[in-house]
């Protein structure tokens, strides 16, 4: 038996078509959206309907390939900050200057959402090492006695979400928010 067969790599002209209906699609997400047509990202990026479904054959395929490269930069800022700062700082720093920043853009709020919620399978790896890095900060967290045992990343991915959504536009509300979510995020002391 012979070695398995790889898959063949793009051809140049198939490879500018995936480039492109990729950049168009960010476009058209940032200005509709992540429920975008499909036949309106296809015309703008001047292909055909079966040529944007021959590279992507559903929307959760196309919005994955749109935003690998912010969920990539959310798990590789999630791993630097575990290795720069204390557990506990670690985790709620990331979550303010990575994690709630990012929900400002529709499609990586979406496609993070979806990755908590169903974890489509085209979202399948990415979404593995992004939940590695993300667990990891949380058991250091709760390791160091910084987070209460009784929680998990998800429960802190959607508290803070939740909070990105519902403070739109009000930057002291999500302080306000945030403090209160990390406060009760702290094991309770015990009374002296």
């Amino acid at each position: 038996m012979g070695a398995p067969s790889q898959p063949r790599p793009m051809r140049a002209d198939a490879r500018r078509n995936y480039e492109h209906i990729v950049a168009t699609a960010r476009e058209a997400f940032a200005e509709l959206g992540p429920e975008a047509p499909l036949d309106v990202i296809a015309r703008r990026a001047g292909v055909g309907p079966g040529t944007l479904y021959r590279h992507f054959p559903t929307r959760e395929v196309l919005i994955e390939a749109v935003y690998r490269t912010d969920i990539a930069d959310l798990t590789d800022r999630a791993a630097e900050f575990a290795e720069r700062h204390a557990p506990g700082e670690a985790l709620e720093c990331w979550v303010r200057e990575h994690f709630l920043p990012a929900q400002e853009q529709r499609g990586v709020a979406t496609t993070l959402k979806d990755a908590l919620a169903r974890a489509p399978e085209a979202f399948s790896q990415d979404k593995e090492r992004f939940n590695d890095a993300t667990d990891e900060l949380v058991r250091a967290a709760q390791d160091a006695g910084a987070v209460r045992q009784d929680v998990e990343t998800r429960d802190i991915l959607r508290m803070a979400y939740g909070i990105a959504v519902t403070s739109e536009g009000a930057p002291e509300s999500r302080e306000r928010m945030l403090t209160v979510m990390f406060d009760g995020l702290r094991p309770a002391r015990p009374f002296e």
